[in-house]
């Protein structure tokens, strides 16, 4: 079946359908990533996107739901330059073309994926349409048109979890705060036998300190961190009474409670392959990345934020620390695994902030304690 997919400057390309039949707008973008394109599908991060592949071929190995980052995909779209519909995996249980009709989402191959992507860095990431409908291009024009920018930013709503639940642990109490949050940085929790409360999005500062953490994690989330200001104001209110660690959206969202701005970036940081400095140490670790929006350099000044890694390539914010307060964060994603499991030292310096947090604020620790006693949580 023959699909399209028009840009808003007007840009048409033709190929094959590969996916769910019918329309579909959203924000065009492109991924590096030469293997990983099951996480990137189940990434909450590409909620309302159309995701270009710039590796060409796609689909050799399959789908594998252990492999998968949340409980379904949020993506809108997937464009890929060759798609291939016979896996050869062993651990595949389906193909690729039957997981987007699983969950509606339209793909499209045999199109100049090279092109496109040129054309994205060139000029920014825009809305487009994948159709397999014979509607004009004037038809589609008119239904990018029709869906609002507003549409299109509210996906931290979409993808956060509507209610509180938990993944008991042993040790630690951690609140993750759920932005659209990746399985993988519950897992990390979950191997250091963390005691993992999981609250969503718009949860205020009031109702976590009733759950008396020992540390606070922000999660990686979709969008603008300016559309959640009352995310913001939770961290705000929070800094300083509990350690606080940052991932990506929440990163972004800690820059913003210590007084820093945000900017977005041309046409963004996704991939599995993206260089990363830790200034310390002067050591480069190659991360796996998923942002349109970065923290500004010149808003730090004036902040009591330090810079503690910077882009290799293009010398964005990667990482900062508050100089007084026992909070950190990356803008890049310390539980994806692009081969290598180097950054995964971040959730362990972590929790031990968290215990230097408590040795430094025993009287802290052990009303916490004793609150958790009185409730038969301990």
């Amino acid at each position: 079946m023959k699909a399209r997919l028009l840009l808003e400057d007007g840009t048409l390309f033709t190929g094959k359908s590969f996916g769910a039949e019918g329309d579909m707008t959203g924000e065009v973008v492109f991924n590096t990533g030469i293997t990983g394109y099951q996480e990137v599908l189940s990434d909450p991060s590409y909620c309302g996107q159309i995701v270009t592949m710039t590796y060409p071929l796609i689909g050799n190995y399959g789908i594998a739901r252990d492999d998968f980052e949340s409980i379904a995909p949020s993506i809108h779209g997937f464009v890929v330059r060759r798609y291939e519909p016979t896996p050869s995996n062993w651990r595949a249980q389906y193909n690729l073309g039957d997981l987007l009709k699983e969950y509606n989402i339209p793909g499209i191959h045999d199109i100049d994926t090279r092109m496109l992507t040129r054309i994205i860095r060139q000029h920014g990431t825009m809305k487009g349409i994948i159709t397999t409908s014979s509607k004009s291009d004037q038809e589609l024009k008119g239904m990018m048109a029709a869906t609002s920018i507003e549409e299109l930013r509210n996906q931290v709503a979409q993808t956060s979890t509507k209610h509180i639940y938990t993944s008991p642990g042993a040790k630690e109490r951690i609140v993750l705060v759920d932005f659209g949050a990746k399985s993988g940085i519950l897992r990390e929790l979950n191997k250091r036998d963390c005691d993992v409360i999981v609250v969503p999005h718009d949860t205020t500062a009031e109702e976590i300190r009733r759950l008396q953490p020992d540390g606070i994690q922000l999660s990686n989330g979709p969008g603008d961190p300016k559309d959640v200001p009352y995310a913001v104001k939770m961290v705000s209110e929070l800094l300083g009474e509990y350690p606080i660690f940052g991932i990506c959206l929440g990163h972004q969202l800690f820059a913003l409670a210590c007084g820093a701005d945000t900017q977005k970036l041309k046409f963004g940081h996704r991939g599995g392959n993206h260089p990363v400095k830790e200034l310390q140490s002067g050591r480069c670790y190659i991360t796996s990345q998923n942002h349109g929006y970065a923290v500004t350099d010149s808003s730090i000044a004036g902040t009591k934020l330090e810079v503690t890694h910077i882009n290799n390539n293009d010398k964005t914010i990667e990482g900062l620390k508050h100089t007084e307060y026992p909070a950190f964060s990356v803008q890049y994603h310390p539980e994806a695994a692009p081969g290598p499991y180097d950054n995964n030292y971040l959730f362990d310096r972590f929790l031990e902030m968290i215990q230097e947090h408590k040795r430094l604020n025993p009287q802290r620790s052990r009303q916490a304690e004793l609150m958790a006693a009185a409730k038969g949580e301990l």
